[in-house]
Order: structure tokens, then C-alpha cells, then sequence
């Protein structure tokens, strides 16, 4: 009995294969890179001294107006 084989099976480096692997290493570049620039946007925030203060509905010392 003769077995059959899928042509890929056969020949794993095919051009469709080479083509998917390009693409999927292009797509996880580049989820990659915005991890780093999100990373990088968030470390420079901090260093800069940004307000971190978030809207929670509670009066905060910083929107008070002083009398002096």
C-alpha cells in the first residue's frame, strides 16, 4: 500500500512557506518595536516629572488655590 504525502509535507522550505515566515517575523518586528516604543514613551514621561495624577473623584491638594 502506497502512502500518500501533502506537497508540503514533502518540501518544508517552499516558497510559501519561506513567504509565511518572512511575514510572521515582519508582524512580530513590529509588534516588538511599538512594545519598546510604548516602553520608551513611558520611561521618559516618568523622568520628566509628569503629573501621575489619574481623575478618581477625589479633591486633590494640587487644584486647591492657596491664600497667601
Amino acid at each position: 500500500m502506497q502512502t500518500r504525502t501533502r506537497p508540503d509535507a514533502a518540501h518544508p522550505d517552499s516558497a510559501l512557506h519561506l513567504r509565511r515566515k518572512r511575514s510572521n517575523a515582519a508582524i512580530g518586528f513590529i509588534l516588538g518595536a511599538f512594545v519598546v516604543l510604548v516602553f520608551a514613551i513611558t520611561i521618559v514621561k516618568m523622568k520628566n516629572g509628569a503629573s501621575m495624577e489619574a481623575f478618581d473623584h477625589v479633591l486633590r491638594p494640587s487644584l486647591l488655590e492657596t491664600n497667601e
